[in-house]
């Protein structure tokens, strides 16, 4: 399998935190403002499509600078 250049690894990383992250709040959040209804799957699903373009901007703008910031704090 190729191996993607490390170079990318930083918006990878958050295109995938923007994924996962907004995958399981939009999930939350549904659950927690309708409950489990009937259609619980479709208003989860709509939650989820509208909140993925922000947090994958989000995610990716941020995730390389707080990289960088936790790699110049550690050893």
């Amino acid at each position: 399998m190729k191996k993607i250049p490390k170079k990318y690894s930083g918006l990878l990383m958050g295109l995938l935190f923007g994924l996962c992250g907004g995958l399981i709040m939009s999930f939350v959040l549904t659950w927690l403002n309708l409950g489990f209804v009937d259609n619980f799957l479709q208003k989860w699903m709509i939650s989820f499509i509208g909140s993925l373009p922000i947090g994958m901007v989000v995610a990716t703008v941020l995730t390389p600078p707080i990289k960088m910031f936790v790699d110049s704090i550690s050893e």
